[in-house]
């Protein structure tokens, strides 16, 4: 199996090293190929560069059937070039992180990582992207052994077209694996007032999570707080297809 891999923190990001030293372990992984931005790129969604050249750096992990290349772009960008120009030849599986912080239900649309992984599935490869829920925990063993798991297993999974899997793994011991739909993340105090030191008034996004009523149990938001590993099948086709039904018949 030839696999690329990608992530939004960047290509020393401690998520990606522990990932790609999981699954160059794995039989099944014959080629490993890392294509990350050369910094961090978080929450940048699934912009692309089109107004300046993309430049990737050679990286030497040394390591046996592992090849990477630091490229100065999105992540989105990274999947593009990667699958158009660098590999030999199309990945049969991409898969993004290991990023640090959650990417749970409505994150996925601001999320560099998950966008690495619907760049993989646009061009028609199967992909993934693997989070660890916590800002502060270091160790990334738990989420990168399972993500070799989820690899391991991929022949079997048999992902759709248009669909990719979006994995959040806690931190610590977790309480069990859940399939579960996207809940809703609403965010408070997004914004940070300031004054910089000419007093000119500037603002600086951060946010806290705010919990709504809509994460049910059957959501990836509340699976995960109760300690759950979730899985999300998320699909590229935005289309609300019952809606469209609804006013396909409407005078305009």
């Amino acid at each position: 199996m030839r696999v690329l891999l990608s992530n939004d923190d960047g290509y020393q990001a401690a998520g990606l090293k522990a990932l790609r030293e999981e699954l160059v372990r794995l039989p099944e992984v014959d080629e490993l190929y890392v294509v990350a931005p050369d910094r961090e790129r978080s929450a940048v969604g699934h912009g692309i560069t089109m107004h300046r050249p993309l430049r990737a750096k050679p990286l030497d992990f040394g390591a046996e059937k592992t090849r990477g290349w630091a490229v100065d772009g999105t992540p989105a960008d990274c999947v593009k070039l990667a699958i158009e120009e660098l590999l030999p030849d199309v990945p049969d599986l991409v898969v993004a992180g290991i990023n640090q912080g959650a990417n749970l239900g409505t994150d996925v649309i601001y999320s560099g990582t998950v966008s690495a992984a619907v760049e993989g599935v646009i061009n028609g490869v199967p992909a993934m992207a693997i989070s660890l829920t916590d800002f502060h925990s270091r160790d990334f063993s738990q989420a990168a052994r399972f993500a070799a798991r989820l690899v391991s297993q991929f022949a079997g999974i048999n992902l759709p077209p248009g669909v990719l899997l979006n994995v959040n793994v806690p931190p610590g011991q977790p309480a069990g694996v859940q399939v579960a739909r996207l809940g809703w993340r609403r965010y408070i105090n997004i914004f940070d007032r300031r004054t910089d030191p000419r007093g000119r008034e500037y603002f600086w996004m951060a946010g806290e999570p705010l919990e709504v009523d809509e994460n049910t149990p059957d959501t990836d938001v509340c699976a995960n707080r109760l300690g759950f590993i979730t899985i999300t099948p998320v699909k590229i086709d935005m289309t609300d297809y019952q809606f469209m039904q609804k006013i396909a018949h409407r005078q305009w």
